[in-house]
């Protein structure tokens, strides 16, 4: 009963999503006034409660393991934690499909609530936009994926969950990405309205703004949580594998932070119109390429949920409708956008457009490595895109970037003199230049770390410049989120730059009571046992960590890398073993048995790394979403303030009207 209320609840959200689209264009074009226009925020906001029921709906199936429903059959299993059960739910094609779906009615279902800041043909135009894009997903659920498909007959026990993806980083991943791709649906739906009605505006800049801002938080928060997950799960020791679907989510990520400073230079000083309503369409295609990279079943991933191609022409259709139809409303209003105010090349204006400029071209090589090798290999020929291309390629257009965001929060808006910031301009430089000859000195490492390490501490500088001499009191959450969110780039690069320049691996085949050494660690084999899990059974390495000065019987830290069997689904895999210190990790994987010595004694395959500072670069990526929070909180409760002060304003007008002479 439960699989067919969430399965009502789907149809009539797509029933309703048409009558939005209907109601919208109607009122649009035959004015705001017109008895159907007065549906549309309604249907927004009863679709997005029937979406969030049968979301609901999918949560109790997979929590009490009902195997009548085939995708819980095919994706769980009544021996896993209820933790991954739920979790489950969205580890999957259909249930991630309807998690997206979900969120895009809900965030519609919130514009038609609370906003009304636009004029109503714009905020119609916009709610249509959004409803036709939620429409084709709900196409997309009903006739080609559908989560709440009944399994005659039941099978006795369910096939089981990825075991990679039984960990704590599911339960956060996919939903934080989710967010993010969904707030981009948004700006493009107010890109699509602004464009509709001719209303590129500023007002319009300041509606879409918190949307952004709260997408590329998510995005941001997603992107770390899924690169700390790849790292800890997969064994493989790395944080970032150019893995197509990982360069799937940073696709929109590079997309999202350009349209965030050039929405916010339009917001601020009525420029980059253009720019902004191309971003806001170039961002939600990023979102869109990515949902069918994952399911079209053209990428093998430890992310790719589907392999069916007719899921992936379907997608491929939408891509087309969507995007397509918005570049060529584009092409169409393009000479009905206004240029906008002017401003200097020397100016923060003049900063931003190069870092969008910089911006857009990492997403277009990250876009050109992505697809090449799918292209290639429809014609046959196997080619393979990785670091060799996308980090010194990147790399030409990212380190300029980094040097105009050291000094681009110093500029003033409009028009500026380098004349007047040489001091802080000298300054900044000297630190960067003394990191530069003190690590070439010290540690003589490879050229990208090293210029990355420079600029990390420019950045840094940078970052923290505008805050000094002002009071804290003073200053507006903004301001501070904008100096957090450019001190994590700073951090999160410096973790990137020293990992790549200081790590240290090892490859032993040790015996029970063998040490090895690796880097400031001595690590000491003190038994291989079995061990048991709810669902899965492991073998499991006891070991002794010591600084390497120290005393071979001083104390030691424990750690216990694991090598898992699955049964639900059968699958190895490891789990590695992490001892955190605030210069970096001890990261140690258990393999198999190696070959035994000449004595006859058992051997263990154990890999280890020492990897320096490793962890800011996951503290950055918190650092830069803290930023974006308090810069939204700032943003958000400042606009209240507007809109409670324009309240109280026309209350007193009013009295004053009614006054008697």
């Amino acid at each position: 009963m439960v699989a067919e209320l969430g399965l009502a609840a789907l149809w009539l959200a797509a029933a309703l999503a048409a009558l939005q689209l209907i109601a919208g264009i109607v009122g649009v074009r035959a004015g705001a006034d017109h008895p159907l226009a007065a549906l549309v925020r309604p249907a927004a906001v009863v679709q997005g409660a029937l979406c969030a029921i049968a979301f609901a709906a999918l949560l109790v199936l997979f929590a009490r393991t009902d195997l009548s429903v085939a995708l819980v059959a095919e994706n769980s299993h009544s021996a896993k934690p209820l933790l991954y059960r739920i979790s489950g739910a969205w580890g999957n094609h259909e249930g991630s499909m309807l998690l997206w779906v979900t969120v895009m009615a809900l965030a519609g279902a919130l514009i038609a609530l609370v906003e009304r800041r636009l004029p109503e043909p714009t905020m119609l135009a916009t709610l249509a936009a959004q409803a036709f894009v939620g429409l084709g997903f709900h196409a997309f659920l009903l006739f080609s994926s559908n989560p709440f498909r009944r399994l005659v007959p039941a099978p006795a026990e369910g096939a089981g969950l990825n075991p990679l993806l039984q960990d704590i980083g599911l339960a956060l991943h996919p939903p934080t990405l989710y967010a993010g791709y969904v707030g981009l649906s948004v700006a493009f739906s107010f890109a699509v309205g602004a464009l509709v009605t001719r209303s590129v505006t500023p007002d319009f800049a300041r509606v879409m703004r918190p949307w952004v801002l709260g997408a590329w938080v998510f995005l941001t928060l997603g992107i770390t949580a899924g690169s700390y997950w790849a790292y800890y799960e997969l064994g493989w020791g790395g944080w970032w594998f150019w893995d197509p679907v990982e360069n799937a989510s940073l696709m929109p990520w590079l997309a999202a932070t350009a349209l965030l400073h050039s929405a916010s230079v339009l917001a601020a000083r009525d420029a980059l119109r253009a720019w902004t309503i191309m971003l806001g369409v170039i961002a939600f295609s990023m979102s869109m390429i990515g949902t069918f990279l994952v399911r079209s079943g053209i990428l093998t991933s430890v992310h790719a949920f589907a392999v069916d191609p007719e899921r992936g022409t379907f997608i491929l259709a939408l891509l087309a409708l969507n995007i397509g139809g918005a570049l060529v409303l584009f092409a169409l209003r393009a000479g009905s956008v206004a240029e906008g105010e002017r401003f200097a090349a020397v100016s923060r204006e003049g900063a931003l457009v190069v870092n969008n400029v910089a911006l857009s071209a990492i997403l277009g090589i990250v876009l050109l490595g992505t697809l090449y090798p799918l292209l290639t290999e429809a014609f046959g020929v196997r080619v393979s895109v990785g670091p060799p291309y996308f980090n010194p390629v990147a790399a030409i257009f990212f380190l300029p970037m980094l040097a105009v965001l050291a000094i681009g929060p110093l500029l003033r808006w409009r028009r500026d003199r380098l004349a007047r910031l040489r001091g802080a301009i000298l300054v900044i430089a000297g630190i960067a230049a003394a990191v530069l000859v003190a690590v070439w000195a010290l540690a003589g490492i490879a050229l990208l770390p090293l210029l990355g390490m420079a600029l990390a501490a420019a950045v840094a500088a940078g970052s923290v410049a505008p805050l000094l001499g002002r009071s804290p009191r003073r200053l507006k959450l903004p301001v501070w989120g904008m100096a957090l969110a450019h001190l994590g780039v700073a951090v999160a690069l410096f973790g990137m730059a020293a990992d790549s320049a200081f790590q240290v691996e090892r490859l032993v085949a040790a015996r029970v009571g063998d040490s090895a050494e690796v880097g400031p660690w001595r690590v000491t084999l003190l038994g291989v046992d079995p061990v048991a899990g709810p669902n899965w059974t492991a073998l499991q390495a006891d070991l002794a960590v010591r600084p390497a000065a120290s005393e071979p019987g001083g104390p030691a830290q424990a750690m216990a890398p694991q090598a898992r069997s699955f049964w639900a689904p059968p699958q190895q895999t490891t789990e590695a073993a992490l001892l955190t210190r605030w210069n970096g990790q001890l990261y140690a994987v258990l393999g198999g048995e190696a070959p035994a010595d000449a004595g006859g004694a058992v051997r263990w395959q154990l890999r280890l790394w020492w990897k320096p500072f490793v962890t800011f670069i996951w503290y950055g990526g918190l650092l830069m979403a803290l930023g974006g929070v308090l810069a939204l909180v700032g943003r958000v409760s400042a606009d209240l303030r507007r809109r409670s002060r324009a309240r109280t304003i026309a209350q007193r007008r009013g009295r004053y009207r009614q006054a008697p002479a």
